[in-house]
């Protein structure tokens, strides 16, 4: 039986890839470099802001100078506009109650710098009480790295990795399961393609929320 589950956030419990793009747009242009489409985005983002303008900035300007330059632009700007157009996925609100009055503790797993994560997670779902809400933190290795999981499991309580599952859309988020040595469940609807997901034979692929609630009562 599950006693926690950790998700994701972007790509699996929000769709936030059109404020990331337009905040990462708008840093490149402030420098002058070229912008790029929402979809081209998809690819960028999964490991952390600094690898998301890495990928964005022009193949010869990718400096650590010019990565901070971006940050330095894109934080002040996302950090007003992180919610413009972010929004839940389908059925995510409904699962996240359901789990909870069934007593399942969550946690919130993500690559997104802390502040931004916090504010995302207390603005869409103040209603649900999550164990531990972690991001990206200085000093702290980003996933796959699987310490993140296990500071979720400490402050949720839990010792025992086999009463953990991992929801995630990426192989940064299969990989951090393996790592971990928990049990995931790839999302289809998240940012990344299904063949991404199986290559890591998560416990299963999930086409909408309720088959994750499915799976968890199947236990």
């Amino acid at each position: 039986m599950k006693k926690l589950v950790v998700f994701d956030l972007d790509g699996t419990l929000l769709n936030t890839i059109a404020d990331l793009a337009e905040s990462t747009n708008h840093a490149l242009k402030e420098f002058g470099y070229p912008v790029h489409t929402v979809e081209e985005y998809y690819y960028f983002v999964g490991n952390g802001i600094n690898k998301l303008f890495e990928r964005a900035l022009p193949e010869n300007e990718r400096t650590q100078e010019n990565i901070l330059k971006i940050r330095s632009s894109f934080v002040p700007y996302y950090n007003v506009h992180n919610a413009d157009y972010s929004r839940p996925y389908p059925g995510i609100p409904e699962l996240l109650a359901k789990l909870q009055e069934q007593g399942i503790k969550l946690a919130v797993a993500s690559n997104k710098y802390q502040a931004a994560t916090e504010k995302l997670v207390k603005h869409y779902f103040p209603e649900i009480h999550f164990a531990a809400v972690l991001g990206q933190r200085e000093g702290i290795p980003t996933k796959p790295d699987p310490g993140i999981v296990r500071d979720c499991m400490h402050m949720a309580e839990i010792e025992n990795r086999e009463e953990v599952l991992y929801v995630g859309d990426s192989n940064v988020d299969m990989q951090t399961a393996l790592n971990a040595g928990v049990d995931a469940v790839g999302v289809a609807w998240g940012f990344r393609p299904e063949s991404e997901l199986k290559a890591f034979c998560p416990k299963c692929i999930a086409h909408d929320a309720t088959e994750i609630l499915n799976l968890i009562n199947k236990e």
